[in-house]
């Protein structure tokens, strides 16, 4: 279980990595964003959230995998494989968690005030300064609860990452890819303790959410 767990933990790291930056880019032009593009934009982003995970995985599996060309190109110009591989299980959980952490970013976004960009840029700061020391400490109790709700999603992706990347013991072998072994195989045991790790790892996300959610509020 404990090998599960490290492995869990390294692909939702990876996935982060991946996600969060893109996702809270995407976030930021979401909320300030208008007109048609801004439309097209949303409806990309929430595709991956309403598709099944396992039909993500399978068009991951035809624009990454070894037979397509950018598989086959990354694994022979950087030597990066995708499939049976923790880099993939990662981008599989990124590609799954990104609606989140882009929805949660334009939601802690909007909710700045607009007011006190408009002192600051009135004071001659230029807008990327303003960003840093404005926009961005105000969102980022939003950011925060964004990134948490990412990261246990990224933690329990199953569908995606089967279909995707596969499982092999010890490098995409998850906490819910080793559950699902453990009740294929009948042992209910196992399948009970893995159950109970995904739980509790639930459970601490949603205190840390209500933390940050109430200093999100007090911040208003």
């Amino acid at each position: 279980m404990s090998d599960a767990l490290v492995v869990s933990l390294r692909v939702t790291l990876i996935a982060l990595a991946l996600s969060a930056p893109l996702g809270a880019v995407t976030g930021f032009a979401l909320a300030r964003g208008r007109g048609p593009v801004r439309a097209a934009l949303d409806a990309a982003v929430l595709v991956p959230l309403v598709l099944p995970p396992s039909v993500t995985g399978y068009y991951l599996l035809l624009s990454l995998g070894a037979r397509s060309w950018a598989g086959a190109w990354l694994e022979r110009a950087v030597g990066l494989r995708l499939v049976f591989t923790q880099t993939g299980a990662a981008v599989a959980a990124a590609v799954v968690a990104l609606p989140l952490m882009a929805k949660g970013a334009e939601a802690a976004f909007a909710r700045v005030d607009r007011g006190l960009e408009e002192v600051a840029r009135a004071n001659g700061l230029s807008a990327s300064y303003t960003f840093w020391i404005v926009t961005l400490p105000l969102a980022a109790p939003g950011l925060a609860v964004a990134l948490a709700v990412t990261a246990v999603r990224a933690l329990g992706e199953f569908g995606a990452t089967l279909t995707f990347a596969g499982y092999a013991k010890g490098e995409t072998s998850t906490v819910p890819l080793e559950l699902y072994v453990a009740l294929q195989s009948g042992d209910e045991a196992r399948a009970g303790r893995l159950s109970l790790l995904l739980v509790i790892a639930s459970a601490l996300a949603a205190l840390s959410l209500g933390v940050w959610g109430r200093r999100a509020g007090s911040t208003r």
